[in-house]
């Protein structure tokens, strides 16, 4: 097995990255034809050289797990969410679509991020049908896509990893709800601002809809989320888990009434292409997750302030998958303490687990690879005819602007000192 992988091994995952970031704006057409192949190709590259010039197929073996498991996750939730047609009334309001969010926000914690995105993201269109600008479904990423999934192991992967770890299910709820707070306070706060200044300058109008009522079909299938989130918990044997969620997801689909998926335009195309996408990202990011775990320790310091587990895994889960990052850094906080994950829940070092707990979920709402329902809603949002920003316009049109403003007052509030 490699334990020092020479950082030139992480081009692969740059080259993927960048042409997620610079194709689909220099070359949309080109891009859409042969994305598959680049993700491919790279994928390619990086799982020849750990397969056969290293002979490490361990590495790329847990790289194809956790890939698996992954995507049956996703797909499972986005084919049962298809089944589910939510027709909402009187929310048309700048104050109405920021209560929504909110309500997106706390079931993020109860079905998961995924689950409450791919729950939502429909009929948070439909609310928006007609006038939808890329700030709804940006902000509906940065709430209900990530920083509303805080409060529990259920809300976000990263935090299920540190459960499993020892942390008690209720103990980032205790300790994080003024984070929660403060952070989905201020985005809403934001996104408000925004609605009504778009309403005053006469862009965003607000639809007469009257006549709508609130409704729910596809009620069977709230049994099946809620066999997929049971499912999350089961870890042996092997592949039972992601057995349970695909085996709902089949059972949901072919029990749907066609009428259901019809309304919700609902096809494969979305999770086919976050498929492809991110089966390229987690083989070329195995040498970039090994570099970390191997020299986090090292460049941390002897006594990192909680500052620097903050940064530094919100922004290496702005661009890695969360999970893994998460991980990493809890065990570089073993690495310089010397203390287990309980024993360091019990210190001062607690304030330390939360810096790396928060900075996994907020900072995932960086970017569209930062967490896995981010891509998964611009998909369907465009899938819809909704305008989404390109990768790089994401990031500099409202990651910078908006949430960046956001992560700076958490890290000056919670974790400066």
């Amino acid at each position: 097995m490699v334990t020092s992988p020479n950082p030139i091994l992480i081009l692969p995952f740059l080259l993927l990255l960048g042409a997620m970031a610079l194709a689909p704006v220099a070359a949309p057409h080109w891009w859409q034809k042969h994305y598959a192949k680049v993700a491919g190709g790279l994928g390619a590259i990086t799982t020849g050289i750990y397969a056969f010039y290293f002979h490490d197929t361990i590495s790329v073996a847990h790289a194809g797990h956790e890939y698996f498991s992954f995507i049956a996750l996703i797909g499972s939730l986005f084919v049962i969410a298809g089944g589910i047609h939510i027709r909402v009334k009187g929310l048309t309001t700048p104050a109405g679509k920021a209560g929504f969010l909110l309500m997106g926000a706390v079931l993020a914690n109860v079905f998961g991020t995924t689950g409450a995105a791919m729950l939502l993201v429909r009929p948070w269109l439909r609310l928006n049908a007609g006038n939808v600008r890329p700030y709804h479904l940006v902000f509906f990423i940065f709430i209900v896509a990530n920083v509303g999934g805080c409060l529990t192991p259920i809300g976000d992967p990263p935090l299920f990893l540190g459960f499993l770890e020892g942390i008690p299910f209720w103990w980032v709820a205790q300790k994080c709800w003024p984070i929660w707070g403060t952070g989905v306070g201020l985005l809403l706060a934001i996104f408000y601002l925004l609605e009504r200044l778009n309403v005053s300058r006469g862009q965003n109008p607000a639809p007469e809809r009257a006549a709508e009522t609130w409704k729910l079909d596809g009620g069977l299938n709230v049994f099946f989320l809620a066999v997929v989130i049971g499912a999350t918990f089961i870890h042996q044997p092997p592949l039972v888990r992601e057995g349970l969620m695909l085996a709902a997801a089949t059972a949901s689909f072919f029990t749907t009434k066609k009428s259901v998926h019809q309304s919700n335009q609902f096809n494969f195309h979305p999770v086919l292409e976050v498929a492809v996408l991110f089966a390229g990202i987690f083989v070329t990011m195995i040498p970039a997750l090994a570099w970390l775990d191997d020299n986090a320790s090292s460049w941390l310091g002897e006594k990192p302030s909680p500052g620097i587990f903050y940064w530094g895994t919100g922004a290496l889960s702005a661009v890695l998958d969360n999970a893994p990052t998460y991980m990493g850094f809890l065990s570089a906080l073993h690495g310089v303490t010397g203390q287990t994950t309980a024993s360091a829940l019990a210190a001062q070092n607690s304030v330390h687990v939360m810096a790396i707990s928060i900075g996994a979920v907020f900072f995932g709402a960086a970017t569209y690879i930062g967490n896995g329902p981010n891509f998964m809603v611009k998909s369907i949002a465009e899938q819809n005819g909704a305008p989404m920003p390109s990768f790089a316009g994401f990031i500099l049109h409202f990651t910078l602007p908006f949430l960046l403003p956001v992560l700076i007052l958490m890290w000056l509030i919670f974790f400066r000192s």
